[in-house]
C-alpha cells in the first residue's frame, strides 16, 4: 500500500482524456473467465482491513465503495486474497505499542469477517488450508503484515503474529523502522537492515514466516538475499525498467537475485507503479501547488483544479502485461504473480483492472500474448503456493 490522494470526481474527466489505444481492454472470453474462476487465484496484497477499519463496510456483500467485496471477488475468480494488516509508518506508532495494538485489531476484524460469513470465508494459515477451502468453495482469507513495526523489537511478537495467522511481513513501509530502511525514506539509518532486522529474518525463516521485500531499500533487499535460506516474495511491487529512478520498484539485477533465491515478484497494478508518467504526475502536481503557495495564491481546491487541467495518466492493461512479460523473459514464468494493491492505491488503478472483478481481463491479455493455460495458472497462484510450501517445509525441518 502507498497512500495517494484520491483523484476525486474529476476521475471521469481524466478517463475521457485517455487515448483510444490506452482505453482498449481485452474482452474476457469464456475461457479466460473459467481460468480465473476454476483455479486457485492468489492476490498477495489487498488493503481491505485498513479500509474497513477507517470506515466500516460489510465486504461479505456488494459495496458501493472500495475495490473489494465478496460478489465482485467471486466474479473475478479471486479465492485467496492476502488481506494486508497495514500499519501506517507514523512516528506515533513506531515503538510505542500502538502498532502492536492496531495489528491485533485488524486481525480481529478479519477473523470476525470469516466468523460472520462462514459460508463465504475461512481464515487460511497454510497451503493445505487454501487447497481444502478452494475445494469446499470457500474464499481463503490469508494475512500478510505490511510494515514490521508491530514486532517492536521483540522476537516473541513475531511468534505471536504467526500464531494469529500472519504469513508474511513487509519489513518496512514508507519510513525506515527498527527493522529496515525504507525505499521511500532518504534517511538510511541502518544502511539496509538493522542488527535486529537481520536476527528477525533468520527467525522468520525458522518459523515459516515469508519475508516480503516490497518497500525496503535496495541495500536491505540484498542483505535479505544474503541471509534468507527460503525464497522471498515482493508482495506488491512492479518494475523499475518502466519507472526509472523509482526505488520502490525492482530493477533487473534485483530480479536476477530473486531468481537465484527462488522467490516471486507479485505485480502491483497501481498506475504509478506501472508507468513513469503516472509515477511523476503526483510530483508535478505537488510542485505546482508549492509554487502557487509561494505566489500567495489560495490553494484550498488546488488538487481538484489541477486534476481537471492535467488529467491523471492512467496505466493500461497492456502496460501491466508488459511488466509480467519482462519478468518472464528475464527470470522465468516461475517467478511472477499478482499483488494488485487493491484498496491501497486509491483511484489510480489501470483501465481494465479497476477492481477484483477484473482478473479475467488480465487472463485474457495473457492468452492474447500467447501464454499457455499452464503458465497462466502459475501466475494466478501456483508460483506463490510453491514459495509458501518451501517456507513451510524449511520451518518443519528446523
Amino acid at each position: 500500500m502507498m497512500k495517494f490522494t484520491t483523484l476525486s470526481a474529476a476521475l471521469a474527466l481524466a478517463l475521457g482524456s485517455l487515448s483510444v489505444a490506452a482505453q482498449q481492454v481485452h474482452q474476457a472470453s469464456e475461457k479466460a473467465v473459467k481460468l480465473a474462476q476454476e483455479n486457485i487465484l492468489i492476490d498477495t496484497h489487498i488493503d481491505v482491513p485498513y479500509r474497513i477499519h477507517n470506515e466500516w463496510d460489510d465486504v461479505s456483500k456488494a459495496t458501493d465503495r472500495g475495490d473489494f467485496d465478496y460478489p465482485r471477488a467471486i466474479k473475478g475468480g479471486l479465492n485467496t486474497p492476502f488481506m494486508s494488516i497495514y500499519i501506517p509508518a507514523h512516528l506515533e506508532f513506531e515503538g510505542k505499542g500502538k502498532s502492536y495494538e492496531l495489528a491485533n485489531q485488524l486481525i480481529d476484524m478479519m477473523e470476525a469477517l470469516a466468523y460472520r460469513a462462514p459460508d463465504k470465508f475461512a481464515i487460511a494459515d497454510s497451503v493445505t488450508d487454501v487447497e481444502k477451502q478452494f475445494k469446499d468453495g470457500l474464499m481463503s482469507l490469508a494475512m500478510g503484515m505490511e510494515n514490521g513495526s508491530p514486532i517492536e523489537g521483540e522476537i516473541k511478537n513475531l511468534h505471536h503474529f504467526y500464531e494469529r495467522g500472519v504469513r508474511y511481513i513487509t519489513l518496512a513501509h514508507s519510513q525506515s523502522n527498527h527493522i529496515s530502511d525504507s525505499s521511500y525514506d532518504i534517511r538510511r539509518k541502518w544502511k539496509g537492515l538493522s542488527p535486529f532486522g537481520k536476527e528477525l529474518v533468520t527467525e522468520m525463516n525458522n518459523i515459516g514466516m515469508l519475508i516480503d521485500v516490497s518497500h525496503i531499500s535496495d541495500a536491505a533487499f540484498y542483505q535479505v538475499m544474503e541471509l534468507s535460506k527460503v525464497p522471498v516474495i515482493a508482495s506488491h511491487s512492479s518494475l523499475r525498467k518502466y519507472t526509472p529512478g523509482f526505488e520502490r520498484n525492482m530493477d533487473d539485477d534485483m530480479l536476477l537475485a530473486l531468481k537465484k533465491n527462488g522467490g516471486v515478484i507479485q505485480i502491483n497494478f497501481g498506475s504509478s507503479f506501472v508507468t513513469s508518467s503516472a509515477n511523476s504526475w503526483y510530483d508535478r502536481r505537488d510542485e505546482a501547488q508549492d509554487k502557487a503557495k509561494e505566489a500567495g495564491k489560495d490553494t484550498t481546491d488546488f488538487k481538484a483544479a489541477y486534476l481537471k487541467k492535467n488529467p491523471f495518466p492512467f496505466a493500461s492493461l497492456e502496460q501491466v502485461l508488459d511488466h509480467i512479460d519482462h519478468v518472464v523473459k528475464l527470470i522465468g514464468i516461475e517467478h511472477v504473480g499478482i499483488g494488485s494493491d487493491y484498496d491501497g492505491v486509491g483511484d489510480s488503478l489501470p483501465v481494465g483492472l479497476k477492481d477484483v472483478a477484473s482478473y479475467p481481463n488480465l487472463v485474457q491479455g495473457l492468452l492474447d500474448r500467447g501464454y499457455s493455460d499452464a503458465d497462466i495458472k502459475k501466475i494466478l497462484g501456483e508460483n506463490m503456493l510453491r514459495v509458501w510450501r518451501q517456507a513451510e517445509a524449511f520451518a518443519k525441518a528446523h
